[in-house]
């Protein structure tokens, strides 16, 4: 609650460089709403994307994976769970079925934090109850020495420390402080520091942010998944959490190294959103899409295994068929055999009158291809 207590405080000067992620969100967010009135069907498939992305990426900050060819059975459907991090990832799949379901209707209250949390942790244990023991942020190194990075607000004063959080960001968004998005930065970064729950936490914190921004109107994490992009950005979220978090508990901390990363991720989902939806031409091959947009955007050499991970919910069989037939359309080359061979990108030349690339019989050959294939 210090950051926002400094918000409450007196109006902050915001950073030049939040000015701008705040310019471009504002942009962004109108070409959103018109995409999203003018190709409601186009966008089911990056729905179910993001889903399964938020899911597994969430999990696999905390260090939870499950195995890929169960994902999009535990996201979709109704198996019997094997072991303990299924039933992490599809109690982090409820959670989020549960904000994109009820959007600003649900308040960001202590009762919606603990309902978060008791999802995420498989309503077990001590799912869903502030922690009862003081609980110290530690980084283990991986010759087995230990630091301890922050030292959490105490259990016994957590409740009292939730609950001003919660009235602060209320009071935040009447009296208009901030930019509302800035104030989501802030309520994240103070739910982290109060380290509320023994554990979890991690997964909370990016739940209330995908929440906070529906209370300010930007949904594109019902699209695309703002928790893969923080995995992306993994040791840069780590690097600005302990930066503002240094005198946190005196009110003296600098909160702008965490608020303009969430910015700055919140800006990378909406441009990634515009760029994906003028990819999407119809619901049909929607996966065949996918998977060609991530061809498209990887450097270097790839594998089946790659391609698996950044498009969770497309099956093995679907894209060994479709590298044969991109093979076969001179778009990709094989450099090797059996199931771990690489892949890379060909360039293709540009033909005179052929302003694509592509000549006529291999969009023929893409096109039987598709028609072979089946969405699975």
């Amino acid at each position: 609650m210090m950051t926002l207590r400094q918000l409450a405080a007196e109006p902050p000067s915001i950073p030049t460089r939040a000015g701008w992620y705040l310019a471009d969100l504002g942009e962004a967010k109108g070409k959103y709403e018109l995409f999203i009135r003018q190709s409601p069907q186009k966008l089911k498939v990056l729905r179910e994307h993001a889903l399964i992305e938020s899911a597994v990426s969430s999990n696999r900050i905390e260090g939870v994976e499950v195995d890929q060819s169960r994902v999009a059975t535990l996201m979709f459907g109704k198996p019997a769970l094997r072991d303990r991090d299924e039933e992490e990832v599809r109690g982090y799949r409820d959670a989020l079925k549960l904000i994109h379901q009820s959007g600003a209707k649900l308040s960001i209250s202590e009762a919606t934090i603990k309902k978060l949390h008791r999802l995420c942790r498989g309503e077990i244990g001590d799912a869903g109850r502030y922690k009862e023991k003081d609980v110290d942020i530690i980084q283990t190194y991986a010759d087995g020495r230990s630091r301890v990075r922050f030292k959490s607000v105490p259990a016994r004063r957590t409740p009292a420390a939730m609950a001003e959080m919660v009235e602060l960001w209320r009071r935040g968004l009447v009296e208009k402080w901030i930019h509302p998005l800035t104030l989501v930065a802030a309520l994240n970064l103070d739910f982290l520091c109060i380290h509320p729950f023994r554990d979890d936490n991690g997964r909370v914190s990016r739940l209330l942010s995908l929440l906070g921004c529906y209370h300010c109107g930007l949904e594109v994490g019902r699209y695309i998944s703002l928790e893969r992009i923080i995995e992306e950005n993994k040791e840069r979220y780590y690097e600005v959490l302990e930066q503002s978090s240094q005198r946190w508990h005196e009110g003296r901390h600098d909160p702008w190294p965490t608020m303009n990363f969430l910015l700055f991720i919140l800006t990378l989902a909406c441009k990634e959103f515009e760029q994906r939806v003028g990819q999407l031409k119809s619901p049909r091959g929607a996966k065949t899409e996918l998977v060609e947009h991530t061809i498209e955007n990887l450097t270097g050499e790839f594998g089946i295994t790659d391609l698996e991970r950044l498009c969770p919910g497309v099956s093995r069989d679907m894209i060994r068929l479709l590298l044969r037939d991109l093979k076969a359309a001179g778009r990709v080359e094989c450099l090797g055999r059996g199931p771990g061979a690489k892949w890379r990108k060909r360039v293709v030349p540009l033909k005179e009158g052929n302003k694509t690339g592509n000549t006529g019989s291999a969009k023929r050959r893409n096109a039987k291809g598709q028609n072979r294939m089946r969405e699975s």
